[in-house]
């Protein structure tokens, strides 16, 4: 059986990241290294130093790129946040035992119901131009995703993906990774408590004080990290 000290810890940032913002810039990375980990660092498609696409069904099998994408190891542990959470979630179902240890961050049961397109469509409008000043919201999101360096053509096109079904509950319920759950108190995605008690080996961690785009960055956050990781 794979030991920690060879199992590479892959990191997996959310939509309008990167691997050097989201992982480097806190020395998520250098941590993890310090407690002899080996890390991966893995932009998704549209992002950093990946293809970028604008055409939105080039974005509807995120799931299967990752798991093509992955390095090529038996087993891997898995960091996602937001998006890269999303990504891993489904791409754990799909198969289970190419994953090892998992942290899903910054997602929460949500997972578990339709996805409601008028979210998605408010953001689409800011990345366009056409949200309402007063949409805090979208426009947040819109800031965010024309940060220098962003393809905003193809971070638009991820949200005007086609959407996914809601996960069956039951379904995770028979994978037996040890899977982390980790999300904020603040964070528009809680809560997450049915999604961490769905798997048999779950667990949950709560960020007090903290909003989605702080969680990682968060000291609580690294410290459960580390220690699941450890």
């Amino acid at each position: 059986m794979a030991t920690s000290e060879n199992v590479p810890v892959v990191l997996i940032h959310g939509w309008a990241g990167n691997f050097t913002d989201t992982w480097q810039k806190p020395g998520i990375d250098a941590l993890l290294a310090d407690i002899g980990r080996e890390v991966v660092g893995l932009n998704l498609l549209g992002h950093g130093d990946q293809d970028k696409p604008h055409e939105p069904e080039a974005y509807s099998a995120l799931p299967e790129w990752l798991l093509e994408n992955l390095p090529q190891k038996p087993v891997v542990d898995v960091v996602g946040f937001s998006l890269g959470a999303l990504t891993t979630l489904r791409a754990l179902i799909a198969d289970p035992n190419r994953f090892g240890k998992v942290v899903l961050a910054g997602i929460g049961d949500g997972v578990f119901s339709p996805s409601d397109p008028a979210g998605n469509r408010r953001i689409v409008d800011a990345l366009e131009g056409r949200a309402g000043e007063d949409d805090t919201f979208a426009r947040m999101f819109a800031n965010y995703g024309n940060t220098p360096g962003n393809d905003v053509l193809a971070l638009t096109a991820i949200m005007k993906r086609p959407a996914a079904e809601p996960i069956d509950p039951s379904v995770l319920g028979a994978i037996e990774n040890e899977v982390l759950v980790v999300i904020g108190d603040k964070d528009f995605t809680a809560p997450a408590t049915k999604l961490a008690n769905a798997f048999p080996n779950g667990k949950l961690v709560v960020l007090r004080n903290t909003d989605h785009f702080a969680t990682t960055e968060s000291f609580s956050f690294i410290d459960a990290l580390l220690d699941f990781l450890a």
